[in-house]
């Protein structure tokens, strides 16, 4: 089984255009971003580096923004000051609006995914109302979609999916009913560390999200590998070594979440050059098989 492949992400990156036109540069196939990411520039900063390479395939989302781009939708009659004032919104007319403000931005005429930022936060504790606002979502991505602008969409979540206020299951019924038959849910977006090890553990039982997405042929980012960077400095040698002897903790921890079954992507913000390449030989690595994985999550599950 070959490892999932590293992806740029942007969230905490700093130095974002060097960071898009080295990953570009060695043959990273996706750049993920965010328009609250950057206090809002992220997307302008990734531009050039995507005018560049064409191939690169981006991947942003709707969702969470800036008190700028709150009252920018405010002025634009998408969003109401209160609406606004959250910080956060599954709108539709927000989404859509949005959705064109992303292709402006990143300088692209379609975009080739865009996430629906964190969905749980939108009706906490209310699933009806939650799937209710993800499907009216997913019918205006729908809409672009069918218009070109979109080629296809997904959710972004950090514990929607490990809380079940949605399941992978639930999200594809939605879409089908958004499109009225066949869809455009292509991904969806979720941390996998050592840290997070639910959706690992759930996966070598065949449970949880992942095998789901996986079986659905949804593409799988994994968001988080290092848990913002904290992990490189909790996993020690010892514990890399059990992991694959001859990887620094980084690696080790990297290359954990690239061989979980079902993950396809990588998300990782590294900023320097050194960090990139040493995250890239990682993913280089032959998967780790499933009984190193029951082991390391058995270690790490000890008291």
């Amino acid at each position: 089984m070959r490892t999932a492949r590293l992806a740029l992400g942007t969230y905490r990156c700093r130095a974002i255009p060097e960071a898009a036109a080295r990953a570009a540069a060695s043959g990273a196939q996706w750049i993920d971003t965010a328009p609250n990411y950057a206090t809002g520039q992220a997307q302008s900063l990734l531009a050039p580096a995507l005018t560049a390479h064409p191939a690169v395939r981006v991947s942003t989302k709707a969702g969470y923004f800036t008190a700028a781009t709150g009252t920018d939708a405010v002025n634009a009659g998408v969003l109401t000051e209160d609406q606004a004032a959250a910080g956060h919104s599954l709108a539709p007319g927000y989404v859509r609006w949005q959705t064109g403000r992303n292709r402006e931005q990143l300088g692209r005429e379609r975009l080739d995914l865009v996430l629906l930022h964190n969905p749980e936060r939108a009706h906490p504790g209310n699933r009806p109302a939650l799937h209710r606002a993800i499907r009216d979502a997913f019918e205006v991505l729908e809409e672009e979609a069918a218009a070109g602008h979109v080629a296809g969409y997904g959710v972004a979540t950090w514990a929607g999916l490990e809380e079940e206020a949605f399941t992978v299951g639930e999200l594809l019924a939605l879409a089908a009913e958004a499109a009225g038959g066949q869809h455009h849910l292509v991904a969806v977006q979720l941390p996998v560390s050592l840290v997070m090890m639910t959706p690992i553990a759930q996966a070598l039982n065949g449970q949880g999200p992942l095998p789901a997405a996986a079986g659905a042929g949804l593409r799988v980012m994994a968001s988080a590998p290092l848990h913002g960077g904290e992990l490189a400095g909790i996993v020690d040698q010892e514990l890399a070594d059990l992991i694959r002897p001859g990887l620094t903790p980084a690696q080790a921890c990297v290359l954990a979440v690239a061989s979980c079954p079902g993950v396809t992507d990588v998300l990782l913000a590294a900023s320097s050059a050194p960090h990139w390449r040493e995250a890239a030989d990682a993913v280089a690595q032959p998967s780790l098989t499933a009984a190193k994985l029951w082991e390391i999550t058995g270690v790490l599950a000890s008291p």
